[in-house]
């Protein structure tokens, strides 16, 4: 199951095709979705997060939570709908696409790719565009 929440108004469109091509990214992996929440919120909210939970002082696009699936992935992923507006400008792509590489990002954090290294970065960002194709390609 996949929801999506909103903390700051936000229309988010196409909630049936997101999910289902979630769902299909985690088949190529060879896993399910359990239950996954992803909240979409502005900077300050996340801000918020970022620094009570991970002590973290800085803003960021996206934090995964994972949960304790027992047939699947489980987690609360919280994006910052103004990080990714900017993000999207500052790389000179749609703000869907970029919206689609951070909803991805996290259940990519859950199937245990990390971008700490440049060299993680570069895998974790094939593994984002190869996402991106996958919905790109649907009827």
């Amino acid at each position: 199951m996949i929801e999506f929440h909103f903390e700051t108004p936000f229309e988010f469109k196409n909630n049936e095709a997101h999910s289902s091509w979630i769902h299909e990214v985690a088949a190529s992996y060879g896993t399910t979705i359990e239950a996954i929440n992803y909240i979409f919120c502005d900077d300050a909210y996340l801000l918020e997060i970022n620094q009570k939970f991970l002590n973290h002082d800085y803003l960021t696009d996206i934090i995964t939570f994972p949960g304790d699936g027992e047939t699947g992935l489980m987690a609360d992923i919280f994006i910052s709908v103004e990080r990714v507006a900017e993000n999207a400008a500052q790389y000179n792509v749609t703000f869907e696409d970029e919206l689609r590489r951070v909803l991805i990002h996290g259940v990519l954090h859950l199937l245990e790719f990390n971008d700490t290294t440049s060299e993680d970065k570069q895998i974790m960002r094939e593994k984002e565009d190869a996402a991106i194709l996958m919905f790109h390609v649907k009827p």
